[in-house]
């Protein structure tokens, strides 16, 4: 594990950001996946908070899988992270998936339903996450499918900025873009720490003020994970291999920026042995701890009332 370089500020998050209480899930994450469930079974007391599937991956599996996954939503908290919703797509929007979703949601009390700020499919499947122009017109047509999404579901979407490699048709900024979106469909923010840094360095910007220009009060969880670099021009999100240096200081900022926020480790492939993964999380909590803020006996509190 890289040793921390990142210095935390002076001074903590605001009272507004302390005090939000917002989030489906609380502490530290990792995703759970197939080529991890027999590591996972025994994992020491306290070691992940909440875990995350694809719905996809889940809904209408039975038998030995379908028992060993309903042993492990008994016993921790879930999201689900969609992966084939498309809701940037030309095409319709299927329906029939959201309602799936819902129900499989209901059946093992899952907290809440995030999606990718994309498309991946229009007369069929493409199998990979495209990016939508950033552009008004797109704005107002993606908030209106996550509306319908959110109406279908009874209750809020939270929908996640993706890495991309190329921008077409722009004409706003993507911070700009995932702003609009989010509140014209009065919709929850999966922040990608790690999406941010990659398009950040691939297409410019500043991942900071990226970071810093997402609306606290929207931000539901965090994503983290490892990518690759490609090039010196070009990384690659790819989740196989361990989380960056640069992306655990941006995780620090973000925690700085919006109080601290709900974190999961995504790893899909190229599995280390499962200490290493618990290591990670380890480290997402311990920056979690370095940036909450202490609380204040009611003296103080009183004191610092007559200061002026």
């Amino acid at each position: 594990m890289h040793p921390m370089t990142f210095t935390p500020p002076a001074t903590a998050p605001s009272d507004a950001h302390s005090t939000m209480n917002h989030y489906p899930v609380q502490g530290a994450g990792m995703g759970l996946r197939r080529g991890l469930m027999n590591q996972m079974f025994d994992l020491p007391e306290g070691a992940v908070d909440f875990m995350e599937v694809a719905p996809e991956n889940w809904i209408g599996i039975g038998g030995r899988l379908g028992r060993q996954f309903r042993e492990f939503t008994e016993r921790y908290d879930f999201m689900v992270h969609g992966l084939s919703l498309s809701i940037g797509s030309p095409s319709a929007l299927d329906e029939d998936l959201v309602r799936s979703v819902r129900d499989f949601m209901r059946e093992h009390g899952i907290k809440a339903y995030s999606e990718h700020l994309s498309y991946c499919s229009d007369n069929g499947h493409m199998y990979d996450l495209m990016p939508i122009p950033f552009t008004e017109e797109a704005v107002n047509y993606v908030a209106e499918r996550i509306q319908r999404v959110q109406d279908i579901l009874g209750e809020e979407l939270i929908i996640e900025n993706v890495s991309t490699y190329a921008e077409p048709g722009k004409e706003m900024s993507e911070p700009e873009f995932v702003r609009a979106v989010i509140e014209k469909a009065d919709c929850g923010l999966l922040l990608d720490v790690n999406n941010i840094f990659v398009n950040t360095h691939n297409h410019g910007g500043d991942a900071e003020a990226y970071i810093r220009a997402m609306p606290t009060e929207r931000i539901r969880y965090l994503h983290i994970a490892g990518h690759f670099e490609e090039t010196a021009d070009t990384f690659v999100d790819t989740h196989g291999m361990e989380v960056k240096q640069d992306v655990w200081d941006l995780l620090h900022l973000t925690y700085q920026a919006h109080g601290v926020v709900p974190t999961l480790l995504e790893r899909d492939f190229n599995f280390p042995p499962i200490n290493e993964l618990l290591d990670e999380v380890a480290l997402i909590r311990q920056i979690q701890q370095q940036h909450q803020r202490p609380a204040q006996s009611p003296d103080i509190m009183e004191a610092g009332r007559h200061v002026i």
